[in-house]
């Protein structure tokens, strides 16, 4: 049987997508890439374009699980709302068709990659790039992040599922 997990890293600018399917301990990645946003636009229309984009693609892949990374608050915090704005819109769109959410932080993404919580982007990258058996580095960074995200929901949800059940 095939999990698909969508994952995202959400942002108003550029929220960065990745489709993973696992089957049998092997991962691949079915899709992965950015929905941009222009600062220009009205905030209400940007959050719509970033709604119904991802809606699209819980459409075509129909994933299990919809996986998101959590807001780091280290940044300013106008930046940290407008993330958490992008989050709530990629939450309903997998809420409207009853599509399971989890969060992770930085660190857990980077851990579940990486071996390592503080592992710098790049690293990141190149870990992607290898469980996913990718021809180059997973582009642009906000791709590759998302993608991240998507394999540590994918290693992540047996042990949860075999934990709950």
């Amino acid at each position: 049987m095939y999990v698909i997990v969508l994952g995202i890293d959400p942002g108003v600018a550029n929220t960065g997508y990745g489709v993973v399917a696992q089957h049998q301990g092997r991962m691949l990645a079915l899709d992965g890439g950015v929905v941009e946003t222009s600062a220009g636009v009205d905030p209400g229309r940007r959050l719509a374009a970033i709604h119904q984009r991802i809606g699209e693609l819980i459409d075509e892949y129909k994933p299990d699980a919809l996986a998101l990374e959590d807001v780091y608050f280290g940044a300013n915090a106008r930046s940290a709302f407008a993330v958490g704005q992008a989050r709530g819109v990629v939450m309903l769109a997998a809420g409207q068709r009853s599509i399971p959410t989890a969060s992770y932080t930085p660190q857990q993404v980077k851990g579940a990659v990486c071996g390592n919580g503080r592992a710098p982007k790049d690293q990141v990258q190149r870990m992607v790039q290898t469980l996913l058996a990718l021809p180059e580095l997973p582009k642009p960074d906000h791709a590759a992040d998302a993608l991240a995200v998507a394999i540590c929901h994918a290693n992540g949800a047996p042990l949860q599922a075999a934990l709950a059940g």
